[in-house]
């Protein structure tokens, strides 16, 4: 039986888990792939380290030297970064291996050039792993929907924002609590800025749309907010209008071909099935015109899951291999315009803290009357010195509303700044 020699870049949470389920699932991934399935090297940055399950004269620490041996059939990637990634994976295309890779960043940035560079080599590029860890949602995209148009991908794809603003959702807590518990319990990095920002999902978000539309979405198209300016008192205006504020990636086919792809918190009626996605879980609703509506779920970060994605990718371009042909690869045979987040049709919610007096709720309808908003609902909530009022628009483009609300805190009886959240799945 033939061997395929793996080279694995990267030993930390997830290469080692990479590295353990290799050796523990090797009986099922020989008969499924029909080969033997060799790791014969593990490149680190560390080689004085040690690694535990990963025998040490597997151990290397000069990862050109890994992948441009000529004997490996496939590399996994597990680094992460850009710079450094990118040129290892292109020597090991330019040495025969296809690449399995799980760095979203990578891919968000140099996909279009990567797999350039693996077609002209006549090798695979597959990064399952990369947007929400076990959760198989690529491969559906590009081979399960291909026959299908997909108009709309909404997702929950970074379980960290997930569980902050599930905790702050249902214990009442605020955002620095939340952060705080995140940490200690793992899920957020001791510079949480890329999950807490949305870089991490805005990343993926990427990815989905160029699979879902057939297009080339470049991030910095990709229209981003965080979370971190959530408040408890958003958290609990959600709750009383039935709803949870969740981190929502959002890639759109609009009905004239062009697309928008955004980041951004936002209200979902709690009758969504997103709505219920807890703690640091990942799931992705799915849109299309033939198939209707998909949900894909589970957990979306950790070395397990993680791994899990990988060796279905390895699995794959292994038996691409042994065939001597490679699996559908770019699918960006569109031009598509990416809309930007003003074009988007929405609708907001809005809280503002006015003055409790005569003539206020005509100074704010005269200023929405003006920008053609429309409200849907208006509640009013009276306090000791002032009243709070909970507004929620019809539909309009995100542009229009913004400028309204701007102008809405511009008025002498508007206390502070008015706290506007967009609502999806309504």
């Amino acid at each position: 039986m033939r061997t395929l020699k793996v080279a694995l870049l990267g030993c930390g949470v997830v290469g080692s888990d990479v590295a353990h389920y290799l050796a523990a699932h090797e009986p099922e991934l020989t008969a499924r792939i029909g080969a033997r399935v060799e790791l014969a090297g593990v490149a680190v940055r560390r080689a004085d380290l040690p690694r535990p399950g990963v025998p040490s004269h597997l151990i290397a620490a000069d990862a050109d030297a890994l992948v441009t041996r000529g004997d490996i059939d496939v590399v996994i990637e597990v680094i992460g970064g850009t710079d450094r990634a990118h040129d290892l994976v292109g020597k090991a295309f330019a040495h025969g291996a296809s690449v399995v890779s799980a760095n979203k960043a990578l891919i968000a940035a140099e996909g279009a050039a990567l797999h350039a560079a693996a077609r002209a080599h006549g090798v695979d590029l597959r990064y399952e792993a990369a947007v929400a860890g076990a959760v198989p949602l690529l491969r559906p995209l590009r081979e399960s929907l291909a026959g299908d148009r997909v108009t709309r991908v909404l997702g929950i794809v970074n379980g960290t924002t997930n569980f902050i603003l599930d905790r702050m959702d249902s214990a009442g807590w605020d955002y620095p609590r939340a952060l705080k518990e995140a940490m200690a319990l793992g899920y957020a990095e001791a510079d949480p800025t890329a999950d807490v920002e949305g870089h991490d999902a805005a990343a993926k978000a990427a990815i989905v749309a160029g699979l879902a539309f057939d297009t080339r979405v470049r991030i910095d198209e990709v229209h981003r907010e965080g979370i971190s300016g959530i408040t408890a008192a958003d958290t609990a205006a959600a709750r009383a209008q039935g709803c949870v504020i969740k981190l929502l990636a959002l890639c759109d086919r609009r009905a004239d071909g062009d697309v928008t792809v955004r980041v951004h918190p936002a209200m979902l009626p709690l009758s969504h099935p997103l709505a219920s996605v807890r703690d640091a879980f990942n799931a992705v609703f799915v849109e299309a015109e033939a198939a209707g509506q998909l949900m894909f779920y589970g957990p979306g970060a950790g070395g397990a899951p993680t791994a899990s994605a990988v060796l279905g990718d390895l699995v794959e371009v292994c038996r691409n291999r042994l065939a001597g042909v490679t699996g559908s690869g770019d699918t960006a045979h569109e031009q598509r315009r990416v809309r930007p987040v003003g074009d988007v049709v929405t609708r907001y919610h809005v809280t503002l803290d006015v003055a409790d007096r005569p003539g206020v709720l005509s100074e704010v309808a005269h200023v929405l009357d003006r920008h053609g908003v429309s409200v849907e609902s208006l509640r009013q909530e009276r306090g000791d010195d002032g009243c709070r009022l909970s507004l929620s628009t019809h539909r309009a483009t995100d542009a229009v509303l913004s400028s309204a609300v701007e102008a809405l805190g511009a008025l002498t009886a508007v206390r502070g700044v008015p706290r506007a959240l967009r609502v999806e799945g309504a």
